[in-house]
């Protein structure tokens, strides 16, 4: 370019600007859907929400901003990627998008409530369906693990891609420590029988919180939405490490793998503590993944009210 004031030359630099920002967004590529809406999460006010449960409101919100930082990071794979919680242990009641909305649309308004067979309790502000295929395997671990309240499935490029590695997730990285053990299952496409299903209760156990399927993706548990979201923030970032480290070394003889004995039950225990060590000098007690969470809560309304 010449030297000089040269406005055309500056206009072509802001919009390249503009371009790489809304291409990689904390570290992901990221979706100019999400970028690009403005729709409250909560809009929940004038609505009737007479029928909610103790909680209820706080979690549509939370699990909204869920799907829609899904989005922002990439992971959405359009619409065939679901979050679920777990409102209400007590008649398992479980919020989910419906159908035909992308996550960049996610509201805590629009979230469909349905009991563990996926009949429609509170249909939410459309008139939508939702997906009883994406359901299933969410169904099918809510039955079999009372400790879960959220289950996150994804089949990123980078976790679908090591889904179909035999070696599975490598330790080679922290993040892959952080995932503890980790469950391996051959998934066909639904859960919709009860062997497939007891089948899946051998392989993920009583404590397991990450679920690799096979040749598919990946599945994330926790006992809180922020937990669940820990796991499948770190499998995300393990399996896109181990993508580029294969391909860069050229095979896993070239790689430094952990010694799993060693480390992962430090790095694990650390992680699970919550806070990432923050806890030991802090009357506070944060949760695991709560303090990242809020953080990227912030962030939405920041992206929002830029927009305005």
């Amino acid at each position: 370019m010449k030297k000089g004031n040269n406005p055309t030359g500056l206009l072509a630099l802001q919009q390249i600007a503009d371009y790489i920002m809304a291409s990689s967004f904390a570290g992901f590529s990221s979706s100019p859907l999400s970028l690009g809406m403005v729709t409250p999460i909560n809009d929940l006010p004038g609505i009737d929400t007479a029928a909610f449960v103790k909680g209820e409101k706080l979690t549509r919100c939370k699990l909204a901003s869920l799907y829609r930082l899904t989005d922002l990071f990439g992971w959405a794979h359009l619409a065939n990627s679901y979050i679920t919680v777990r409102v209400s242990k007590e008649h398992d009641h479980i919020l989910i998008i419906p159908k035909g909305l992308s996550f960049s649309e996610a509201s805590a308004s629009n979230l469909v409530k349905v009991n563990i067979i996926g009949d429609v309790v509170d249909q939410g502000s459309t008139n939508l369906s939702i997906d009883s295929t994406g359901f299933s395997p969410h169904a099918a671990i809510y039955s079999m693990r009372p400790d879960v309240r959220c289950v996150i499935h994804v089949h990123t490029p980078a976790t679908a891609a090591v889904s179909s590695m035999k070696c599975g997730i490598l330790p080679i990285s922290q993040e892959a420590l952080i995932l503890g053990d980790v469950a391996y299952y051959n998934y066909q496409g639904s859960l919709d029988e009860q062997e497939e299903r007891i089948q899946l209760q051998k392989v993920l156990g009583p404590s397991c919180k990450v679920l690799v399927l096979r040749n598919h993706g990946v599945v994330a548990l926790g006992e809180t939405l922020e937990e669940a979201f820990h796991y499948i923030y770190n499998v995300q970032i393990a399996c896109e490490t181990q993508v580029h480290a294969l391909a860069g070394a050229g095979g896993v003889d070239n790689l430094l793998i952990l010694d799993l004995q060693k480390y992962k039950p430090f790095t694990h225990h650390m992680a699970a503590a919550g806070g990432g060590g923050v806890n030991m000098a802090s009357q506070f007690k944060w949760k695991v993944g709560e303090q990242e969470f809020e953080a990227l809560m912030r962030m939405l309304d920041n992206l929002v009210g830029a927009q305005v």
